[in-house]
């Protein structure tokens, strides 16, 4: 970690979003369980935290080669994520992660770009994110956005092109291990947000400059 790190000098904050903007992961880990049991694999809690932040076919793709000893095909990946998607809609709307209006609302008065970079194609949470956090969608890099998810740079690396500033004027904020390791690989200086289970040395080894608990701390640290 960096010791007296700070955003000076930092001119974007780009938010990954679920288990940072929206306390959703709960959901997705429900749902990508119960998907997987419904095609003959297995996915724990642990198993969805670990693989948040790629794409729905990265993640599909990963399961069936450790279950199946082979990767899905795009048929195969369409009908389980189109399941989970679905199993996700129906479940209580997800609400806002504590702390996390206070937190973009701080980054706009200080001056800095707020973009989205998320791995979801969860349409219904894509529109949601607009309208709660009003960051339009030409400020947002989604699973439709590139060809290759976290842990790849490419959707930091968009969000850098969006904002039109270089890895070194820019911060990211994530809470899942791919998160943080694409930011990385991005260049960007990487805020990790443990608001999961997993322990803290999973997020630290990807090597992100600090580490917090909550939104509402990040909030707190913004001052």
């Amino acid at each position: 970690m960096k010791e007296g790190f700070s955003l000076t000098g930092k001119d974007a904050v780009l938010f990954d979003m679920d288990g940072v903007l929206y306390d959703s992961m709960p959901n997705h880990s429900k749902a990508w369980s119960i998907a997987m049991d419904h095609f003959g694999m297995h996915m724990t809690p642990h198993d969805v935290y670990m693989n948040e932040g790629a794409t729905g076919h990265d993640t599909v793709s990963r399961i069936s080669m450790r279950d199946r000893g082979c990767e899905a095909t795009q048929e195969q990946v369409d009908e389980i994520y189109s399941y989970k998607a679905a199993l996700f809609r129906s479940m209580p709307v997800a609400p806002v992660m504590p702390g996390a209006l206070d937190v973009i609302r701080k980054v706009r008065l200080s001056g800095r770009q707020v973009l989205i970079v998320t791995g979801s194609g969860q349409k219904n949470l894509i529109e949601r994110v607009q309208r709660d956090f009003e960051v339009a969608r030409d400020h947002m890099v989604t699973s439709f956005d590139v060809k290759r998810g976290k842990p790849f740079p490419d959707p930091y690396l968009r969000g850098l092109e969006i904002a039109g500033v270089s890895a070194d004027r820019a911060v990211v904020v994530e809470n899942a291990p791919l998160g943080i390791r694409a930011g990385v690989a991005a260049g960007i200086d990487t805020i990790a947000v443990n608001t999961g289970p997993l322990d803290d040395s999973v997020l630290e080894s990807e090597g992100c400059v600090m580490l917090l608990h909550s939104m509402q701390e990040l909030s707190d640290w913004l001052g």
